[in-house]
């Protein structure tokens, strides 16, 4: 039995990868994140977007390994490498960049935590039980249907229990619920209006400082933490950019609104500021020649 089920690790870690691989290569805030894992401070801003993006690419071609035939002891040997190299990494982020996110499974903002060094050895364990898979995971699969998907269930739940990542798709739901149930303040418990966070930003000094850069109107948002985020397309110097600003969500709160230019190419990170200059004029390298900012005309 224990070969039967070495058999269908192959399948869980090929999805888990494939996922990783796709946030990593295929999304724009994954990119964006990249400038935010350890991968920064050990390689520097420029190569850690290529980095991040390589390592995606990796993370795809073992994924799909795992997935298709023939059955082939270097390919869970592949994924205990992988794991002991998270485990690594994970530890050198602790102690270089503690404040860095995990930049794993999503593009949202991850501490380094007890849950990431438990999904390493998650893997790590999938990767040495799967050395011991005597046939192929599907037609492991159709032998022994009911046991197997019900192994197969357990872990992809343990796992999503151990990926903060996911946090969004069903501890959060219950927090709410709970909230809902409870009513421990006793107050309305809607989400602030995009709207609202929007007007605010239009108000501030930073966002007319900022303003003759953009070109776009509001491209993503997401909330984080305490702040929500919001991106436009921008113009640095005339190359695409991405603006992407902070904003906290309670309007009573002491953190200022905070903004960041990266570059769409490279994922660098070209201007940060959380203040506009005493003297607010248009910056030079907001207008390139021949454009005209976002939300004016043309007379």
């Amino acid at each position: 039995m224990l070969e039967t089920i070495a058999s269908v690790q192959a399948p869980l870690v090929g999805v888990v990868l494939l996922w990783s691989a796709s946030v990593k290569l295929f999304t724009r805030r994954g990119r964006l994140r990249s400038q935010t894992t350890a991968l920064s401070k050990l390689l520097g801003e420029q190569r850690a977007a290529l980095a991040y993006r390589g390592l995606g690419g990796i993370e795809a071609l073992l994924g799909l390994a795992l997935l298709t035939p023939p059955l082939w002891w270097p390919k869970p040997a592949a994924v205990i490498v992988m794991a002991i190299g998270f485990a690594g990494y994970l530890t050198y982020a602790r102690i270089h960049a503690p404040e860095s996110s995990c930049g794993c499974m999503s593009a949202t903002h991850v501490p380094i935590s007890w849950r990431g060094y438990s999904r390493a050895g998650w893997l790590l364990a999938a990767g040495i039980l799967g050395l011991f898979a005597n046939q192929f995971w599907f037609t492991a699969l159709t032998g022994e249907p009911v046991v197997l998907a019900a192994v197969m269930v357990g872990e992809a739940v343990l796992f999503i229990a151990l990926s903060p990542e996911f946090d969004g798709a069903w501890l959060v739901p219950l927090r709410r619920l709970r909230v809902a149930v409870t009513d421990p303040l006793g107050g309305d418990n809607d989400s602030i209006p995009l709207d609202a966070t929007v007007t605010r930003l239009h108000h501030s000094d930073l966002y007319r400082h900022v303003a003759p850069a953009l070109r776009t109107d509001v491209h993503e948002h997401w909330d984080e933490d305490e702040y929500r985020f919001i991106t436009y397309g921008a113009e640095y110097d005339g190359s695409k950019a991405t603006a992407v600003f902070a904003v906290p969500l309670r309007s009573d709160a002491p953190e200022p609104i905070r903004v960041a230019l990266v570059n769409e190419e490279t994922g660098e990170t070209l201007i940060q500021l959380d203040h506009a200059p005493e003297e607010a004029e248009t910056p030079e390298w907001a207008l390139s020649r021949g454009s005209t900012p976002a939300g004016s005309t043309v007379g």
